[in-house]
C-alpha cells in the first residue's frame, strides 16, 4: 500500500496585514482560514476513511490466474531424472527432493529408494499431459511401491475421470513403517514404480512427469493402532459471507494459500488451479465449489473438476460437477478430522487424513466448455470450511524431510487469511494483484471527489458561522 501522504498546513492568514482601519476583519480572515485549514484536513481524513470503506465494501472483477491453459508450474530446482524400464537400472530418488521425469504413452518406469526401518516414506508423481492431448475417462497414473523381494508395499491410481479433459493428475505410494505391518518393514532397497493405465485412444505423445518424496519420521512413543471409530460425517452448511479475490497457482509449487471463507477466481476451459489450505491436527476440511452461469446452450459432463491431495500430494478424493450454463456446484464427501491414527483406517480417503500440513485443492474447468459456453473466464467460488479445534501433534522422533512438512505454523495461517482492502494477503497471484490496484485508482479518484465535496460543505459552514457571530 502507497504511503499515506498528510496535506501540509499553511494557514491563508499567514504573516500579518496591516492595512489601517480594519483590524478585527483580518483578524477574522486568519481564524476563518485556521478553521478552514482544519476542515481541509477533516474533509481528506473523511475521504480517505471514506475510500477504505468502498474498497472494503465493493467487489472488484475476480482474479483469474495467469498462465495459459494447461501450463504447470514444476517446483523450482526439481533435478531431471530418467526412470528406468527394469529395477536393475532404476536411478536413485533422494528423500525430500522434486524431480522432473517423462513417462511414455505405453511405458512404466522404475525408480528407486534407499529407506531405513524408522521412517515410513512417500512418493507422489504428477502426471501433465499437454493442453492439446487426447486422454479417456479411463486413463491416469497409477504409483505403487515395492520391496527388494517384489512385494507391493502400496499402490494407488488416479483417473481423468468423467470430465475427459488433459490437466495434471497425481497418485502416491508409500511405505508405512509402523507396528502391525508384516510386509515392507526394515531398511534397504525399495521400489517406485509408475504406469500409465489405459492408453488406449490416446494422443502417442509422452507426459511430463513431477515426482516428489517425504519421510515422516516415528513417533517418539506409540499411540493408537486402529482408526477412530466415529466421527461427524455430516455435511454441513457451506460457509457463507462476501468472497475474497484468491487467484489460483499453476502446480503444487505456487499453489496459493486459502483458510476458511468463501473465495472467487476466475477460470478458463482447459485450466487448472491450485490451492492449499493448512489444515491442522484436529481440524476437519469441508469444501464445496461452485461455477457460475454463462450464456449459451448444451451440457458437459464433468465439466468442473474438484480434486483434494494431502501434504505429500497423496490423493484423497474428486468432486465433479456438470454445466449447462447455468450455476453448478462441486462438493467434497464428509472427511474425518486430520488424526494420525487415520493411516490404519479401511477407506483410501480416511488414510489419507493421516497428517497434518498444507492439503491441496485443485480445481480443473475441462476444455470441452468452451465449445457451448464460450472461452470465459467463468466465476468459480470456493467454500471453504475448517471445523473442530487444532490440537497438539502426536509427537515425532525425529523431523520430516523436507522439513515441517506435517505442521501448521502461524505463517501459514497468516497467509491464508482474507485478503485486506489494498491487496491480497499471501500469494494470489498478480492477476489478483493487478485487478485490486485498478480498483485503488478508481476508488481514488472518488475520493478525490468526496473529499472536495466535504471540504466545500464544511467551508461554508465556517462561513456562515462567522457571519453569524459578527466576526466577519
Amino acid at each position: 500500500m502507497a504511503a499515506r501522504r498528510t496535506p501540509a498546513r499553511t494557514p491563508l492568514g499567514a504573516g500579518r496585514a496591516r492595512r489601517a482601519g480594519r483590524p478585527r476583519r483580518v483578524g477574522a480572515v486568519a481564524r476563518a482560514a485556521a478553521a478552514l485549514s482544519g476542515a481541509t484536513a477533516v474533509a481528506r481524513l473523511a475521504a480517505a476513511t471514506a475510500v477504505l470503506g468502498l474498497l472494503a465494501a465493493v467487489p472488484g472483477p475476480p482474479a483469474v490466474a495467469a498462465g495459459a491453459p494447461g501450463a504447470y508450474d514444476f517446483t523450482g530446482g526439481a533435478r531431471t531424472v530418467t526412470g528406468a524400464a527394469t529395477t536393475a537400472d532404476a536411478p536413485l530418488l533422494d528423500a525430500g527432493r522434486a524431480y522432473r521425469s517423462a513417462l511414455p504413452r505405453d511405458g512404466k518406469l522404475y525408480y528407486r529408494l534407499r529407506l531405513d526401518a524408522a521412517s515410513s516414506a512417500y512418493v507422489s508423481a504428477t502426471a501433465v499431459p499437454a493442453a492439446d492431448s487426447t486422454v479417456s475417462a479411463t486413463d491416469g497414473v497409477r504409483v505403487s511401491v515395492r520391496d527388494g523381494h517384489g512385494d507391493s508395499c502400496s499402490y494407488q491410481a488416479t483417473l481423468f475421470g468423467t470430465s475427459r479433459s488433459p490437466h495434471p493428475v497425481s497418485a502416491w505410494g508409500r511405505r508405512d513403517a509402523a507396528p502391525g505391518h508384516s510386509l515392507c518393514q526394515g531398511a534397504g532397497t525399495y521400489y517406485v514404480l509408475v504406469e500409465r493405465i489405459d492408453a488406449s485412444g490416446a494422443s502417442p505423445d509422452a507426459w511430463p512427469l513431477e515426482l516428489a518424496t517425504v519421510t515422516e519420521p516415528a513417533l517418539s512413543r506409540t499411540g493408537a493402532t486402529t482408526a477412530p471409530g466415529t466421527w461427524d460425517s455430516a455435511r454441513p452448511e457451506p460457509v457463507g459471507g462476501r468472497a475474497a479475490d484468491r487467484a489460483g497457482g499453476a502446480g503444487f509449487a505456487t499453489a496459493s494459500p486459502l483458510g476458511q471463507g468463501v473465495w472467487r477466481t476466475g477460470v478458463r476451459p482447459g485450466q487448472t488451479l491450485f490451492y492449499r489450505v493448512p489444515v491442522d491436527w484436529g481440524q476437519q476440511l469441508n469444501v464445496v465449489a461452485e461455477l457460475g452461469g454463462a450464456g449459451g446452450s448444451g451440457y458437459v459432463d464433468g465439466a468442473l473438476t474438484l480434486s483434494l491431495y494431502n501434504p505429500v500430494r497423496g490423493y484423497v478424493e474428486d468432486a465433479y460437477a456438470g454445466y449447462s450454463g447455468r450455476r453448478a456446484s462441486a462438493a467434497l464427501a464428509p472427511l474425518p478430522p486430520v488424526d494420525y491414527a487415520n493411516r490404519y483406517g479401511f477407506a483410501d480417503p480416511v488414510k489419507a487424513m493421516r497428517f497434518a500440513g498444507s492439503y491441496y485443492l485443485v480445481a480443473h474447468l475441462a476444455d470441452q466448455t468452451a465449445a457451448g459456453f464460450g472461452a470465459g473466464p467463468y466465476d468459480l467460488t470456493l467454500r471453504v470450511r475448517l471445523g473442530g479445534s487444532a490440537t497438539s501433534g502426536p509427537g515425532y522422533a525425529g523431523r520430516s524431510e523436507p522439513r515441517d512438512r506435517f505442521e501448521v505454523t502461524a505463517a501459514d495461517r497468516a497467509a491464508a487469511a482474507p485478503a485486506g482492502p489494498f491487496g491480497p494477503s499471501g500469494a494470489a497471484g498478480s492477476a489478483g494483484a493487478a485487478g485490486g490496484s485498478a480498483a485503488l485508482r478508481a476508488l481514488a479518484v472518488g475520493g478525490i471527489g468526496t473529499g472536495t465535496a466535504l471540504l466545500v460543505v464544511l467551508g461554508g459552514w465556517t462561513l456562515v458561522a462567522r457571519r453569524r457571530s459578527g466576526a466577519w
